[in-house]
């Protein structure tokens, strides 16, 4: 099985920190959506706070290149507020903003990170991150990881950089029947993608119908970490769901 861990990192170059100090009572949290070309837009969803109060902020944030504001959740309409002279929040509401970054993540980092290597190629790593809140000292995480070893990449690279790494919680991920896409399985998210789309290229086949690189090319990783996680989630199913030998069923093979 996986590992579920809610973990704070308190590094207050992180993107939209800023915004989150400068708005307190507001709440942040922030999805990132993968993108082909350029920095990856930001989904980010504000809980409580002035509306007027976040998006001065935005507009004052060395990260935010520009935002649109997709809609509001709960606690009332939200019109006539928003560049209007209005306050544009309401109790309780939950706006949601698209915000395209100026500089990406290592741009934002560079100067405060002194492994942009590592940086990056934590992003290769076999982590799904359910969610992010900002804090105005960093970025609190709710993730899953395929195992410890995964986990602690994480926790290494960020204690190495001599920020600090507060863990609230780490267990293990358990799923019931019926609970998701291939419940039951333990697999993570990225290996069962991993392993379905090997599958539908042919990469399993015989004769094989599809390279590793190919498959890597189709997920946006490198083949290094295909391998890797194809690797992790065969030995978990092999561990998890193949018999081990018993007597009845060894093969003993005569010397003669």
């Amino acid at each position: 099985m996986g590992l579920i861990a809610e973990y704070e990192v308190d590094c207050e170059a992180l993107p939209l920190v800023d915004v989150a100090r400068a708005v307190p009572s507001a709440t942040l949290t922030v999805q990132m959506v993968p993108h082909a070309k350029g920095p990856s837009p930001f989904i980010v969803r504000v809980h409580e706070g002035s509306a007027m109060a976040v998006e001065d902020a935005f507009r004052d944030s060395d990260f935010v290149a520009e935002y649109t504001c997709l809609g509001v959740e709960g606690g009332g309409t939200g019109e006539g507020g928003i560049g209007e002279g209005g306050d544009g929040g309401s109790e309780g509401e939950t706006r949601r903003y698209q915000v395209i970054p100026g500089p990406d993540l290592e741009g934002q980092l560079g100067d405060h990170v002194d492994d942009i290597d590592g940086l990056r190629a934590l992003s290769s790593e076999d982590a799904t991150f359910d969610r992010i809140a900002v804090t105005p000292g960093g970025w609190r995480y709710t993730a899953r990881f395929a195992d410890r070893a995964t986990f602690d990449t994480f926790r290494e690279f960020w204690q190495s950089e001599r920020y600090q790494f507060r863990l609230h919680r780490l267990t293990r991920e358990e799923r019931g029947a019926g609970e998701g896409d291939g419940a039951g399985d333990g697999l993570t998210d990225r290996q069962r993608e991993a392993v379905r789309t090997a599958y539908e290229l042919g990469y399993f086949d015989i004769p094989r119908q599809a390279s590793l690189e190919d498959v890597a090319a189709e997920l946006g990783i490198t083949a290094s970490s295909l391998s890797e996680r194809l690797r992790r989630a065969q030995t978990h199913l092999v561990e998890n769901h193949v018999d081990p030998a018993t007597p009845e069923s060894t093969v003993t093979h005569s010397s003669r």
